[in-house]
């Protein structure tokens, strides 16, 4: 069994709810939920002119490989009605693969750890909230280490 941390944002229909089915298709596909972050409404990143999001880090263990992981996230994803037409734009949902156990993996399709991962609060946030010793296995960092030295400014903010 690997251990993951995944991504999960959106930011046009009822967010929340998008996100509970996502974790009930990643729990029926891919393996056990391990544990969950809070929700967090988020500013959108590169693309800001547009809704915020709401984020949320999972963890999980899946006896999935990586490129079969990034293969039926990218299903889940289509069934949930995610349209790739503009990069960084609004989405019903999104999944992104933020670690894979400690694996580096860089080929075209798929990157582990997640490339921006070091750069984003959204996703520092709630990878922090739930593991904040993990070390980033190509900066030689913690998550905490990464988020207090993060340059993002744009806002994240815990839903009560």
């Amino acid at each position: 069994m690997a251990t993951i941390f995944l991504l999960l944002g959106s930011n046009m229909g009822d967010s929340v709810q998008l996100l509970a089915e996502a974790r009930k298709q990643l729990e029926f596909q891919v393996g056990k939920l391990l544990r969950s972050s809070a929700l967090y409404q988020t500013a959108a990143w590169g693309n800001t002119e547009q809704s915020d999001f709401i984020n949320q880090v999972i963890k999980m263990e899946t006896r999935l490989d990586p490129q079969k992981l990034l293969g039926t996230i990218l299903a889940i994803e289509k069934e949930m009605g995610r349209l790739r037409v503009v990069k960084w734009g609004p989405r019903t949902i999104d999944i992104d693969i933020l670690y894979y156990e400690q694996e580096v993996i860089n080929l075209p399709e798929l990157k582990i750890p997640h490339p921006n991962l070091h750069q984003r609060a959204f996703t520092l946030v709630p990878l922090c909230e739930m593991e904040p010793l993990w070390l980033h296995p190509v900066l030689h960092q913690t998550n905490h280490q990464l988020l207090m030295a993060i340059d993002d400014v744009l806002s994240v903010h815990k839903l009560q």
